[in-house]
């Protein structure tokens, strides 16, 4: 038995500074936490002294863009497996994530998310790579957070989605950058306990707008306006669109601290 869905938020106005957080807890990532192994592969590298090989490149692709289960363990192996990523996750600030053997099963907290979104979107080029990938995500996996973007502004998403097989639930979870009444805000919702993947869709939608709105923005849309995409792969860099906000803009953040739904992502139970 459950006592039914769990759902925490956490948001982060990054003009300002100002936070909100609600619910608590630690959940699974299911392939949120493929933008942690992204961000460990390109510690690897820096730490190595290298660029990407192309191969890292296409699996890295194919695992933020399209979800790509394969190209995650591809990268997962390249990282170091949990302890790899443990320790890249160290070196970000985050205290609350642990990685699990299965990677999809990595533990965390909304808060966490937050934490590594601001490291993802702070100045940087290899981090222009990752939020490049986040904004390319395919168009039936814009779910989430991007539901509640400006219309014609940017935004980027990873979302994760895994029915348990223990309890035959869903955990659904959705984090991102999205601009809300011309702010620009960084949202993490994680969630469990779902009948279904649409219950879950639908329940992080309202807890993201809640957040924004808490957090001291306006009103988000309740449903995705078409959103401006990031060019085709290849072009790094893009004039800023028009409008208020844009989550490709450079911002002054702390450094590191040293249908049918889809095919479940991130793992078995």
């Amino acid at each position: 038995m459950t006592d039914g869905p769990r759902v925490s938020a956490a948001a982060l106005d990054l003009a300002n500074g100002k936070t909100y957080a609600s619910g608590e807890g630690v959940f699974v990532t299911a392939s949120v936490v493929k933008v942690d192994i992204l961000t460990a592969l390109l510690l690897t590298a820096r730490d190595a002294g290298r660029e990407l090989t192309a191969a890292e490149r296409a699996h890295a692709e194919a695992m933020i863009v399209r979800s790509d289960n394969d190209a995650a363990t591809a990268l997962w192996q390249v990282v170091g497996r949990a302890a790899g990523l443990d320790a890249a996750n160290a070196r970000l600030g985050l205290t609350r994530t642990v990685a699990d053997p299965r990677w999809g099963l990595t533990r965390t907290t909304a808060a966490d998310r937050v934490r590594l979104l601001r490291q993802v979107f702070a100045p940087g080029d290899a981090r222009v790579y990752v939020r490049e990938l986040m904004e390319r995500v395919v168009p039936e996996q814009a779910w989430g957070v991007p539901a509640l973007a400006d219309p014609g502004t940017r935004w980027a998403v990873k979302n994760g989605w895994l029915p348990r097989d223990a309890t035959g639930l869903w955990a659904v979870n959705s984090t991102g950058c999205v601009t809300v009444g011309g702010r620009v805000y960084m949202v993490a919702v994680l969630s469990d306990g779902h009948a279904s993947m649409a219950e879950g869709v639908a329940r992080v939608e309202e807890a993201a707008r809640d957040a924004v709105r808490r957090c001291g923005g306006a009103a988000a849309p309740t449903r995705a306006a078409p959103a401006a995409r990031m060019p085709a792969a290849g072009a790094v860099a893009a004039a800023p669109l028009k409008g208020a906000g844009n989550c490709a803009t450079s911002h002054a953040l702390p450094a590191p601290a040293n249908a049918a739904p889809p095919p479940p992502h991130g793992g078995a139970d």
